[in-house]
């Protein structure tokens, strides 16, 4: 709402070195009906940001499920999106959604942004999750992440702790998942990088 700005109320994490937090609140659930009344509405989280874009080397918004007012101000914000699909069909259903949304956005408000991949979450080896991530990867191709975050009770078990699961339990399927995802992530951009520097 204007009365701090983003560094201000930056945070660095006491566990994780190189780990830097804008925290939230339980009130930013207003920001759906205050943000539109706003002038420059959509920008809002945009402009925020512009300040310390360029003292961190990614930035990672993350955002509720739902597509309203908040998360079109993200996707006008961000250069990315990384979308998570539960391996359930219901799901599928509100990524045609999120994708019509995104479609919108980029041909008015942020024409520059991309799909950044498409990552399979709550993975369990049984039928119904083998159909959906075959449909995703089918449908999607490169896009789809090679890596699947398996469903892990550790994955549920550490916010209650307060801490994230690598340092909950490094060892847990959930920590070994994201770890690796990270890794292919990481190496995704640097193709990225590389291409456009020699174009």
């Amino acid at each position: 709402m204007g009365e701090k700005r983003a560094e201000e109320v930056i945070l660095q994490s006491p566990d994780i070195k190189k780990l830097w937090l804008l925290p939230s609140s339980i009130q930013l659930v207003a920001a759906d009906t205050e943000l539109p009344k706003m002038e420059n509405g959509h920008f809002v989280i945009k402009e925020m940001l512009a300040s310390v874009r360029d003292k961190y080397d990614y930035i990672f918004i993350d955002c509720s499920p739902s597509l309203g007012f908040t998360t079109v101000n993200v996707l006008t914000a961000a250069d990315s999106v990384l979308i998570p699909v539960q391996c359930e069909y219901l799901a599928l259903e509100g990524l045609s959604k999120l994708l019509n949304t995104i479609k919108l956005v980029k041909g008015g408000l942020n024409p520059e942004l991309e799909i950044e991949g498409f990552v399979l979450t709550m993975y369990m080896r049984n039928r119904l999750n083998n159909q959906v991530a075959a449909e995703v990867r089918d449908h999607f191709g490169e896009l789809a992440f090679d890596t699947v975050i398996q469903r892990n009770i550790r994955l549920g078990e550490a916010p209650s702790h307060g801490k994230p699961v690598m340092l909950y339990d490094a060892s847990a399927t959930g920590s070994v998942n994201y770890l690796t995802l990270a890794r292919e992530f990481l190496k995704r951009n640097r193709k990225k990088v590389n291409k456009k520097q020699t174009e």
